[in-house]
């Protein structure tokens, strides 16, 4: 019996461990690893909006017009598999002015296993979004913001800077609805805020249609509250390529 608890004991003091470890290196505002943006240093109504996880037809291009209609310049955060899919896409973003950053390669978690450092996810990123739209990305967001000691050291070797952000709804996944998503998104923004959304779903696609819908009532509910719009480089400070 004894025996028993005592082992019941460990199981929950590794399982603490192992929780407490998982959630400090997927929080977006953890720093303890090393820096990981998630806002710009400005007192300034300035905000910097950010779609992950594609391209993802027709969602990103339906995304596209919206940004264009109100003149709103965003980061898209690219995996580099579903840019293969849709390589169109992936240019007409820089070509409406638009920036474009590494998401990874495949988005899959089980990267993490065979490859820790991330070192291949990158880099065939950085080759792959090259070849399609003629820039070489200097921003990575690694997938589900997993910030790892040894993924921040990797990001820094291939001279890139990593960006977190603030979600701007965390049931997003799931759908909810457009209005009730950019509700949820206007609240939480801040000065220098970097919001997170999504035009896709890992490297799978699905449909967004109501993050689509979010974008427009949220951009005009954060203009009614003097809010301008802006990229992360140009909020971050830094170099939106790398030469």
């Amino acid at each position: 019996m004894r025996k028993a608890v005592a082992a019941a004991r460990v199981s929950a003091s590794s399982g603490m461990i192992v929780g407490a470890a998982y959630w400090t290196a997927f929080r977006p505002r953890s720093q303890i690893f090393g820096a990981f943006p998630y806002r710009g240093p400005t007192r300034e109504k300035v905000v910097a909006l950010t779609f992950d996880d594609g391209p993802n037809e027709p969602y990103t291009s339906r995304l596209l017009d919206v940004l264009d209609q109100r003149g709103v310049k965003a980061t898209f955060f690219q995996v580099g598999r579903c840019a293969e899919r849709f390589p169109s896409c992936t240019r007409r973003v820089v070509e409406s002015g638009h920036l474009l950053g590494n998401h990874s390669y495949s988005h899959s978690f089980t990267s993490y296993v065979r490859q820790p450092r991330q070192r291949s996810e990158i880099r065939r990123t950085q080759e792959t979004l090259q070849s399609i739209a003629g820039v070489t990305p200097a921003l990575y967001r690694p997938p589900w913001l997993c910030h790892w000691p040894w993924v921040l050291d990797t990001v820094v070797d291939h001279g890139l800077q990593v960006v977190s952000g603030t979600f701007g709804h965390p049931l997003e996944v799931f759908q909810p609805p457009g209005r009730m998503m950019a509700a949820a998104a206007a609240r939480g923004v801040r000065p220098g805020s970097i919001v997170i959304m999504h035009d896709g779903r890992e490297a799978r696609g699905g449909p967004r249609a109501q993050s689509v819908a979010a974008v427009g009532p949220m951009i005009d509910r954060l203009a009614d509250q003097g809010y301008a719009f802006t990229t992360v480089d140009r909020l971050l400070g830094v170099a939106p390529y790398l030469s």
